[in-house]
Formats: C-alpha cells, structure tokens, sequence
C-alpha cells in the first residue's frame, strides 16, 4: 500500500500464509530414467536437486485446498469469513469452468465470489496480491489468494531441456486490513505481449486446437522455452521491477532484510542478486529443494523464509517475479 492511504484504520497486508508440497521426492538421478541426463547436468545448469510430484489421485484443487486450509489457519479464520477467492494458475483442474470455483465448493464457501487468473505463468500469485489488495481498499473483508500448479502434468517428460525444471506446489495468503497485517507497502507489475511466444504452450487455445494429430505428437505438452531469452528478460525485469515498489514506497534496497525472488532457476536468480548488489544471505533460495513451482513459487518460499526465522517485525521483504507473457511484478511487504 501506498503511504498516502494509510488514513483508513489498519494497515492492508496479510495476515495469514500457507503452503503444500506433495510427498513424493523426485531427484535428479530417477530423471535419468526418463530421459538423457545427470544429476550434474541439473545442478550445474539450474540449481535443482529435487521437486515434488503430486500423487496420481491429486488435482490442482486438491493442492489449492490444503495450502488454502493452512493460510486460513494461520490467519485464525473461519472460511465463513472470507468474501472472495482469487487462484492463479496455468494448470487448472478443467478447461471450463475454472479452478476457484471447484475450490470455492471445496472450502465450503458458498455465493462467495471466485476467478482465476491465468497465464501469467509465474509472475501470477504476485498479480493476484495486488489484486486482492485493491480489491480489500474498495471494501471486501478478507480475500484468499491462491498460488497452486501440476506442472509435471503439463510438461513434456521427453524433453530433457525443460522437464527437469518443474515441480508441484501450492501457496496461499489471506489478505485483509488489520494493524497486525504483513503490509502491502508497493507493488508493481508489467507486460510485454510482444515477447509470448519466447515461453509459451500454444495447442488448446483457438491458434492451435486439440487434435487428433497434435495428441498424437505430443503437442499438448510442448512447453517452448527458448532459454536465452527468458534469462536475459527474467533477470532484466525482475531487477527492475524490485527497483520500481522500493521507489513507489520510498525505500532503498540497503533497508531490505530478505529478497524472496521467484525461484526459477539457480542462475538466474543469483543474475538477480548481482544486479542489484545483493549478497547472498540477503537472497531466499528453495529452488534446490522444489524446482520451479511457478505460481505457488512466492509463497511456499515466503513461508518457508517466515517459518525458518530469516524475518522478524520490522523487516521489509521484497517479492520480485517473472513469467510468461512476459509478465512481471514486484511487491515491497512489511513484517
């Protein structure tokens, strides 16, 4: 939040996080199996060593449902309480209608208002705060934000170049006005459309249909990656991005605790921190343990940074994200 609106009683911010994981381990050796790699080769390219691979029997909904019921926890708050749901995801539970309705009913929270969004690919739990936070000063109570993908089910398990990058998670916040909320200082977001077919899964849509030959050949799950140019905009975007909320919220980077970056890979997110001049303790990194989660990246790790004791009252931490579209945003919060 602008410091210009703190006016109204309370501050807007969060007030209750959670996350989930699958059980299932997947290392990088078990990817040896499947296609033409190392554990090396992993390493050395993106940081990862392991990730989570959701059960045969879980959905998308089932992931949202169990970090949304930890966030809820955490807030103290009955579902009764909460007047809107937002999930972002670009693995939904069906093609029509989207996953929030499916996790509304599953929260039990009838006539309470839900949508996704969708595509923004990682950037898109860091859209949906903001959104919630505008949403919260126009007048709702409390608003669950979601941050949940399968990415194994959507990825392409021949392609050694992407396949081995992805796991399965889910995160989520409650966002509401309260004096004892985690503050919304600033946040910002962009887009260059121009750039979308750089990251990108285009059969489905009405470009590309489903087809009995696209199926055939896979298609369905040929994620385009071209990786150069995500690393060079993702690094670019995200550095700048974290410049812009600490402007909008008159701060200065020497005065950040902790930067929780999306965890995409390992090079890119220590390309991040050299351009910003970050040491290394001051960087969160769960990347290693998860691989890239998209959407449900912030928040298993702001969770995970929270619970580990890497921020105390007072701290700022700053969310900095990058995905397809390319879409990007940052959020500058208060502890």
């Amino acid at each position: 939040m602008e410091r210009g609106k703190e006016e109204a009683p309370g501050k807007v911010g969060l007030i209750g996080l959670g996350a989930y994981t699958p059980d299932r381990i997947m290392t990088n050796e078990e990817w040896t199996r499947h296609v033409d790699t190392s554990d090396e080769w992993i390493r050395s390219r993106t940081g990862i060593e392991r990730r989570r691979i959701a059960a045969e029997d879980q959905t998308t909904v089932d992931l949202a449902e169990q970090a949304a019921l930890r966030a809820l926890e955490d807030a103290g708050l009955p579902i009764d309480e909460i007047d809107e749901i937002i999930v972002a995801t670009d693995t939904p539970e069906v093609y029509i209608p989207d996953t929030s309705a499916f996790l509304q009913h599953r929260l039990q929270a009838p006539n309470v208002s839900a949508f996704d969004l969708a595509g923004s690919g990682c950037a898109g739990f860091l859209q949906a705060l903001d959104v919630a936070r505008s949403r919260v000063l126009g007048g709702r109570q409390h608003v669950l934000v979601v941050g949940v993908e399968l990415l194994t089910r959507l990825m392409n398990w021949k392609d050694r170049n992407t396949c081995v990058l992805f796991g399965d998670a889910a995160g989520a916040a409650v966002v509401a006005r309260s004096s004892s909320a985690v503050e919304i200082l600033s946040a910002t977001a962009g887009t260059d459309g121009s750039k979308a077919d750089v990251l990108a899964l285009e059969m489905g849509g009405t470009r590309t249909p489903f087809s009995e030959e696209g199926a055939r050949l896979d298609l369905h799950h040929d994620i385009v990656m071209k990786g150069r140019e995500v690393f060079k905009e993702a690094v670019r975007r995200m550095s700048q991005a974290a410049r812009e909320v600490l402007e909008q919220a008159g701060e200065t980077l020497d005065r950040v605790s902790l930067v929780v970056p999306h965890q995409a890979n390992r090079r890119i997110i220590d390309a991040v921190a050299r351009v910003l001049g970050l040491a290394s303790d001051k960087v969160f990194m769960n990347v290693q343990e998860f691989g890239n989660t998209g959407s449900a990246s912030i928040p298993l790790a702001l969770v995970q940074a929270r619970d580990a004791g890497r921020v105390r009252t007072g701290d700022l931490v700053l969310l900095t994200s990058f995905g397809a579209g390319f879409h990007w945003g940052a959020t500058l919060l208060q502890f």
